[in-house]
């Protein structure tokens, strides 16, 4: 399952720099996670290291992106192979 950032986001920049796969951009108003790239770091790492980094927890899972760790594993080989 994607991963997605709520509106009690306080535009703090510690989660960009931190996704592995650049799924996380600014929004309009706060930052937002692109689901096609969001693997929830599977392929990288044991835990989605923006909900590490996240000051205000405000990273939950995406309800409307359900994924199960294989899912996200097909995901991250796709984004990450080389053209």
């Amino acid at each position: 399952m994607a991963l997605m950032i709520t509106d009690e986001c306080i535009n703090c920049d510690v989660c960009e720099p931190e996704c592995p796969n650049n799924a996380i951009s600014q929004g309009e108003e706060i930052y937002e996670i692109n689901p096609d790239l969001c693997t929830q770091c599977v392929g990288h790492y044991d835990e989605p290291q923006c909900q590490q980094v996240c000051p205000v927890d405000c990273i939950p899972l995406d309800p409307s992106h359900k994924e199960d760790q294989d899912q996200l594993y097909q995901k991250y080989l796709k984004i990450s192979a080389k053209p």
